[in-house]
């Protein structure tokens, strides 16, 4: 608000130093000559030179109450005019000026530019109006024909006008323009936005074909192999190949279910309460290798939906995976909050151990664990945070939405 202009921020010490203004010229006006002033003026005089400048001062309601300063002006002017004639009680010095102050001209732009205190903007317009042809009558006496009067008149009564319906009019081409720009802009994003809708939905069906086929067709060998093999560890290394095609395709159906965007029924089986001993189980193994690991859960799992719980799960697995490649002898954290709103994970681990490094492991993958970990969680309108502690360890932090909506197809 402070950034706008002064005369904007201040209309109103604004309306009363131009009526101030107005007041003043007309007043010096008068008494030089320029109007009504007699020769010789009486006391008479001294109080319409007093009531012409009341009359002027009204121009700082001009905003709120324009047909008032209208009136007001208005019936000052006729006064001055019936007292000089037919009652004679006032002789101005020079017949032949036009006896409303100044201040008109500015009181005329205001009934049609100011349309406020009426029930429609067509009444106030047919009320400004007529307000405004009786003002000219007034101000050009023509109960007194003189081209001069009559011309200066009509020229002080129509400039106003004539100007306040052009800004009035600018004004509302202006505004409908910026409603067009505004309402393009609307129409561009809901184009884009339905682009990007109709994008998500097609790599969804390219992943689903593509991808679904072969994978489902691998589950289904390495069951047949485990079914027919005749040693134990044939019938072993098949069943893992099985389940890892099944986790495949079940991390597939998630990311087909967000990218599609479509409402799933409650019996989906995409809503199907998450493991509740996921995390557990990493952990455990985590341990069993020599990585002291601690997990601490607040709250019910079951408040997390399915795709939630499963990019938490991910998520501590790719930060145990990171411990054990990059900080051996490390001691780990796992803190898991479900609330009704969202899930925050933290997976924190200390300093490696005096002396150790990492070894071979620290070698493999391809480095890029963390920023896919990053664009999954986005995925899910999520956000996470890693980096260094003060304690030479290191932290992976993210909060997750709690429940995230996805449609899934039966694969």
């Amino acid at each position: 608000m402070t950034d706008r202009p002064w005369h904007r921020r201040h209309r109103v010490a604004l309306d009363v130093m131009i009526a101030v203004a107005f007041t003043l010229v007309d007043t010096a006006a008068t008494v030089l000559g320029a109007t009504w002033w007699p020769e010789q003026p009486g006391t008479l005089a001294w109080v319409l030179l007093g009531l012409q400048a009341l009359a002027c001062l009204s121009l700082a309601f001009r905003r709120r109450t324009p047909l008032t300063v209208v009136v007001v002006l208005g019936a000052f002017t006729l006064a001055v005019s019936l007292l000089a004639w037919p009652a004679g009680a006032l002789e101005p010095a020079d017949d032949g000026q036009v006896w409303a102050p100044f201040s008109t001209v500015l009181a005329a732009y205001g009934p049609l530019f100011y349309q406020g205190g009426c029930r429609s903007i067509q009444q106030n317009r047919r009320t400004a109006v007529i307000a405004l042809v009786l003002f000219t009558v007034v101000v050009a006496r023509p109960w007194q024909p003189s081209v001069v009067v009559i011309s200066i008149g009509l020229l002080r009564t129509a400039v106003g006008p004539l100007l306040a319906m052009y800004f009035d009019a600018r004004k509302r081409l202006v505004q409908a323009l910026t409603e067009r720009a505004e309402r393009a802009e609307r129409e561009r994003h809901l184009l884009a936005e339905r682009a990007r809708a109709e994008e998500r939905t097609r790599l969804a069906g390219e992943m689903h074909d593509v991808v679904t086929h072969r994978v489902s067709l691998m589950a289904l060998q390495a069951g047949a192999l485990r079914m027919t093999a005749k040693d134990e560890a044939t019938r072993q290394a098949a069943e893992e190949l099985r389940a890892a095609g099944c986790q495949a395709l079940e991390e597939l159906r998630d990311l087909v279910g967000i990218l599609r965007t479509e409402p799933a029924g409650d019996d989906d089986p995409a809503y199907r309460t998450p493991s509740e001993t996921g995390l557990a189980e990493l952990v455990a193994e985590s341990s069993s290798v020599g990585v002291p690991t601690e997990l601490i859960e607040d709250g019910d799992p079951a408040l997390a939906s399915p795709v939630v719980g499963r990019t938490a799960y991910r998520l501590v697995r790719e930060a145990l995976t990171n411990v054990r490649k990059h900080a051996p002898g490390a001691r780990v954290v796992v803190h898991v909050s479900y609330g009704e709103a969202q899930v925050h994970v933290a997976v924190r681990n200390t300093a490696p151990a005096a002396g150790e490094t990492g070894g071979p492991l620290a070698a493999t993958g391809s480095g890029l664990g963390i920023p896919n970990l990053l664009r999954r969680i986005e995925l899910v309108h999520g956000t996470m945070r890693a980096g260094h502690a003060p304690d030479g360890g290191f932290s992976i932090e993210a909060t997750l939405p709690s429940y995230v909506p996805t449609a899934e197809t039966a694969v």
